[in-house]
């Protein structure tokens, strides 16, 4: 046996073992490329306000077959249970990603039933993430939730294509706004007297954030006599 035999199978261990490691690492999904900065270069700042009557608001574009939007998730249900305040989800299905579209569009499906079914379904979508391979079993998946809410779930879903034009608007908005990756998440501010936004790139912070910006809209109040 000669040397290059020998060292075969050393080479492909090592092959093995730096594959493994770089698909374990936690990244967000970006499609800008590996020169795609971390902090999003925001181009139309238009979308980045809370809706009407809040002070503050998360706002956040995903891709519900993005594993780190799938991490980011939870954190974000808490924040918003936690301040009481809007959590404004936008489509941004990556175009790489084989069954997010579809997920979106079923999601908007969800919402015509309630906006509280639809995020409810969102949630699952990203808690079942990991074992959802492919579109049949996203199907199947979208029919046990259908089933467990007793909803009855149409053959079709969007036969008018009403609610793929919904997540294609979401999408174009993203790309007005600036997005390079997913989760893009900001938090968002009206009649502020800091930056009437805010890119959360370490979430750890992200209580901090919204702290800081409850008390940057902090009405101010009358002096009594």
């Amino acid at each position: 046996m000669n040397r290059t035999s020998l060292l075969r199978p050393a080479i492909f261990a090592a092959a093995a073992l730096t594959f493994a490691i770089i698909t374990a690492r936690p990244a967000h999904a970006q499609f800008g490329g590996p020169a795609a900065s971390p902090t999003t270069q925001v181009h139309d700042p238009a979308a980045l306000k809370p809706p009407a009557g809040a002070r503050v608001a998360i706002i956040e574009f995903e891709d519900m077959e993005c594993p780190d939007c799938a991490r980011a998730n939870p954190l974000l249900r808490e924040a918003a249970t936690k301040y009481n305040i809007p959590w404004v989800r936008h489509d941004f299905p990556l175009p790489f990603h084989p069954w997010s579209f579809q997920a979106a569009v079923n999601s908007r499906w969800f919402d015509t039933r309630s906006k509280k079914i639809g995020d409810e379904y969102r949630d699952a979508v990203f808690a079942y993430q990991p074992n959802i391979t492919s579109l049949d079993v996203l199907r199947q998946f979208t029919q046990k939730f259908a089933d467990d809410h007793k909803i009855v779930l149409p053959f079709a879903v969007d036969p008018q294509g009403n609610l793929t034009a919904l997540v294609k608007a979401d999408y174009a908005l993203g790309q007005r706004v600036g997005i390079e990756h997913t989760p893009t998440i900001w938090v968002t501010t009206t009649n502020s007297k800091g930056a009437p936004f805010v890119e959360v790139i370490d979430r750890t912070k992200l209580f901090q954030l919204i702290d800081q910006a409850l008390a940057d809209t902090k009405p101010a109040t009358t002096a009594k006599k």
